[in-house]
């Protein structure tokens, strides 16, 4: 992905002008969220830490139910 952010400076403007409208445009472009975002990226989980975390749940479920029932919770 190529983003082509293209200042060019005019007749009287600073370098501090300058520097300030393409960190803005920069920022507007969304391009830093992107690459922050890809740059930290989690790693997809196995198939064996799934199936561990649906049996808590479902484990979870069960014991929500069976609470439910004994009224101790509502």
């Amino acid at each position: 992905m190529i983003h082509n952010i293209k200042i060019t400076k005019k007749n009287n403007e600073s370098t501090a002008g300058l520097l300030r409208r393409f960190t803005r445009a920069v920022k507007s472009s969304g391009f830093l969220l992107n690459v922050r975002r890809t740059q930290r990226k989690e790693r997809s989980k196995s198939n064996y830490t799934k199936k561990k975390e649906a049996l808590r749940r479902l484990a979870w479920q069960k014991n929500m139910e069976r609470q439910r029932k004994l009224g101790k919770i509502e």
